[in-house]
């Protein structure tokens, strides 16, 4: 039987859960909506529903590296407090979604959610995930996902703070020894750390470059202290500040902080490229900070116990 817009619009109403979920349980209830109310309960559906306006800031990065090192993924799960980010049953499922995305092909967590589920094949990830919210008690979520494959080298993986930070580099090389992974964690240890934006300053667009410039020009202009210098004197000290700021950008123009000297991290990489012979470009990384962009929400026990009281 056909399923109306109005139906799954009731449905979502009373329950509160997702669109696609009304109306899969109106189809698999042919319309009944107390029976469809039913399933969705059962799925773990409604319940996690009630929980979705929860912000879940907190959560794990897991990375996972084939044996080879050819393919690795990266993925973000959150929940809403740290402590159950700590939880071993939370670890378990985190590992676990990391698992099912180093095999997915789905171009977005949209679709990864509406895939079966590897590890309950009766049901999707999304389902399983509601059913992880009703066991757990929280809000989760599922945010993102990130893989790299490089067959002329391989992938480094680097996890910092316990998994509030996950990190993969793309290194392609013709030698690969302990040498050179050792110089491919070091970098990877770099991203975490610096949050490098872009790989090399020839990566950043030439749109970019001159909407930045035009930005420092304006500043500069505003500056009092410049007021009787020339358009020429003052691009061209903004263009150094731009370089400058380019250089803090660029993971390979980034000082390398583990140097002694004052080697950027290109020159690091080309040194360990020297002493073993071999030809090295780091392609690509992606760096996942837990809960970064999430905005948290500021909780007043204080005030939410007077709320209590006064009803």
């Amino acid at each position: 039987m056909a399923i109306t817009a109005a139906e799954v619009k009731k449905l979502r109403e009373t329950t509160g859960a997702g669109m696609m979920d009304c109306k899969k349980a109106l189809t698999a209830t042919e319309g009944d909506m107390d029976k469809a109310v039913e399933w969705l309960r059962e799925k773990g559906l409604a319940t996690a529903q009630k929980k979705a306006s929860r912000v879940a800031a907190e959560g794990l990065c897991k990375v996972l590296v084939s044996e080879d090192a050819k393919k690795a993924v990266v993925v973000e799960v959150n929940a809403e407090t740290d402590f159950v980010a700590k939880n071993e049953k939370f670890q378990g499922y985190v590992a676990q979604v990391a698992e099912q995305a180093m095999e997915t092909e789905a171009p977005n967590v949209e679709a990864f959610l509406a895939e079966t589920w590897k590890f309950d094949t009766t049901k999707t990830v999304n389902e399983a995930l509601a059913g992880q919210i009703a066991v757990i008690g929280e809000n989760m979520n599922i945010r993102r996902f990130a893989k790299v494959n490089e067959e002329n080298g391989f992938v480094a993986p680097y996890t910092h703070m316990g998994g509030k930070i996950g990190v993969l580099v793309d290194v392609e090389t013709d030698v690969v020894n302990d040498a050179v992974k050792e110089m491919a964690n070091n970098v990877a240890m770099q991203v975490a750390a610096m949050k490098p934006v872009y790989v090399s300053t020839d990566d950043v667009s030439e749109e970019y470059k001159q909407k930045e410039l035009a930005i420092l020009v304006a500043q500069a202009k505003n500056d009092p202290k410049n007021a009787s210098k020339p358009d020429n004197i003052i691009e061209k000290m903004v263009t150094g500040r731009l370089n400058k700021e380019l250089k803090e950008v660029c993971l390979l123009q980034q000082e390398y902080v583990k140097a002694e000297n004052k080697e950027n991290v290109g020159q690091y990489v080309a040194s360990v490229a020297k002493a073993n012979g071999a030809k090295i470009t780091i392609k690509s990384f992606v760096r996942f900070e837990t809960g970064e962009g999430i905005e948290k929400r500021e909780e007043n026990f204080a005030e939410e116990v007077a709320k209590q009281m006064n009803q």
